[in-house]
């Protein structure tokens, strides 16, 4: 079937970003425009030539613009099949123009909830009803009909029809699933968030994902298994999948994972900081005054498990950070932050080994991250939990042991309990001078998660501190410490043997901090 020819566009907009230029274009190719409301005002202001929907139909805009493109005169020229001998004849018999194009996007809905304090009323009026019937209207007729619902697709589109006067079967056919994709989105958060409001539940009956293909992956955690990676539009958070990639070849689902992770660990912390993390845990951390020090820490944790990780900052980094990873003899496979300073790059992607395989990405500026959900697919299902996310309250905490603790000695304890909640369960870390120095993970009993960390930290466990991302079940991981010279302990409490976990602490003179707050990572 042949493409037809585009005489005439219908344009109902409220994100107008890019239309001045758009429309200019379809008005100089010849395309007679139709419009209403502020989507009118806005192209007549701009001298564009518009012909006004309501006299075309000869029925006004009413009810405060509710009610404005619902009229067969509309639908009938944008549903018709011009290849239908009925069809036609209905046109001609009711003077009803065709509409080649439809170019709507929709009432911004979802941006209205995200405002503090929304009343329902107010969002009410951002449900938006004829934007959807046009854009599913003019989807469905997809073989005559071009379809735009998003700023983005509007060069693609205008290419097309200056150089032929119409659009590609193939474009219509792309643009025809992005605006079915675009009203479900539109649906499903209009849905969720009226079932909080009715059901009074946190969590809605039925949970919608929309996500959308971003790249396919190399393959995923190993070569004989596919991958993709999908966008979500409703992170405003600096993230990965939105991040700008610098150098580099392209990133693997590990590499994601990873580096995610390690973006987590620096997200909210004051002072620079570095993380290091290899297999989704970290082989070492730091803060420190300079994002230097940090680095030189951070790497010094456990620099034998450090090859082939990924490293995260939460600072631009300068010139001397690079200068410290080209001169090492570190591998690293990717390197996140917030951004890169010029030399930085410069230094970084001449190093002769790091000059086609780092991946440098950035991020754009770190902000304390917000509460959200977090979803993990199981066979048959999803598990959906609130992320933990969030900070701690130290004015929660209790010393449970007589032998009490300073300031300073506190502060390490806090930097210990940030960073066991990003290590698997059975979690426990040492850090000592704002640096880890010692992890242990993932072990089915939490002794031998202690005497891993203690292994890996060797001579520096001596004047560490210990978190422990869950209560003590028996005393004897307080025993392993004490034999190391661990300094203090930090850890939720919430045993049946808290008291004998305390006696223990006391025994060998070691403080004893409980959060009340586990920190279980699976």
């Amino acid at each position: 079937m042949e493409s037809p020819k585009i005489k005439r566009a219908l344009i109902s907009v409220s994100n107008k970003m890019g239309l001045t230029d758009f429309a200019r274009g379809l008005s100089e190719a010849g395309i007679e425009l139709y419009s209403t409301g502020g989507t009118r005002r806005h192209l007549e202001s701009s001298d564009i030539p518009v012909t006004d929907v309501a006299s075309y139909t000869g029925f006004p805009e009413m009810m405060d613009g509710r009610v404005k493109t619902l009229h067969p005169k509309i639908f009938a020229g944008i549903l018709a099949r011009r290849h239908n001998d009925s069809d036609v004849a209905a046109l001609e018999e009711h003077e009803i123009a065709t509409f080649d194009l439809v170019v709507v996007n929709l009432y911004p809905f979802a941006a209205t909830i995200a405002k503090p304090n929304v009343l329902i009323h107010e969002a009410i009026e951002q449900i938006d009803i004829g934007g959807p019937s046009l854009v599913r209207a003019a989807a469905k007729n997809s073989d005559f009909v071009t379809v735009v619902t998003d700023p983005e697709q509007y060069w693609s589109v205008l290419e097309e029809i200056q150089a032929e006067g119409k659009t590609t079967a193939r474009l219509r056919t792309e643009l025809m699933a992005k605006a079915f994709q675009h009203t479900a989105d539109y649906d499903k958060t209009i849905s969720e968030y009226f079932s909080r409001q009715t059901e009074g539940e946190k969590f809605p009956a039925t949970l919608q994902h929309s996500f959308h293909r971003q790249v396919n992956l190399r393959y995923g955690e190993n070569n004989h298994q596919s991958a993709a990676l999908y966008s979500s539009n409703h992170c405003d958070e600096a993230n990965l999948v939105n991040a700008r990639q610098l150098n580099g070849k392209q990133l693997s689902y590990n590499n994601l994972l990873d580096l995610d992770s390690a973006l987590a660990m620096v997200r909210s912390l004051d002072q620079p900081a570095c993380s290091v993390i290899k297999h989704n845990n970290p082989c070492g951390a730091a803060t420190a005054a300079t994002l230097l020090e940090a680095c030189r820490a951070g790497l010094a944790g456990d620099p034998l498990s450090a090859f082939g990780s990924v490293i995260a900052f939460n600072r631009i980094v300068d010139v001397e950070t690079a200068n410290f990873l080209s001169d090492g003899d570190f591998f690293v496979e990717a390197i996140v932050a917030p951004g890169f300073f010029a030399d930085a790059i410069d230094v970084l992607k001449t190093r002769p080994k790091w000059k086609k395989n780092v991946r440098l990405l950035q991020v754009g500026e770190l902000s304390v991250p917000q509460p959200r959900w977090e979803c993990r697919q199981i066979l048959g299902g999803m598990l959906v939990q609130d992320a933990d996310n969030q900070p701690d309250d130290p004015s929660d905490w209790k010393v449970a042991t007589d032998v009490q603790l300073d300031d300073r000695l506190m502060a390490e304890l806090a930097f210990g309990w940030h960073m066991v909640r990003f290590v698997k369960s059975n979690a426990i870390t040492l850090s000592k001078d704002r640096a880890l120095v010692g992890v242990g993970a993932g072990q089915m009993s939490r002794v031998d998660s202690v005497e891993i960390a203690i292994r890996k930290a060797g001579e520096r466990a001596a004047g560490s501190v210990l978190a422990s991302d869950a209560f003590f079940p028996f005393p004897d991981s307080i025993e392993v410490a004490a034999d190391a010279n661990i300094a203090g302990i930090i850890q939720p409490g919430g045993s049946v043997r808290d008291d004998e976990v305390i006696a223990a602490c006391n025994q060998h003179g070691i403080p004893l901090v409980l959060t009340g707050t586990r920190h279980f990572r699976h």
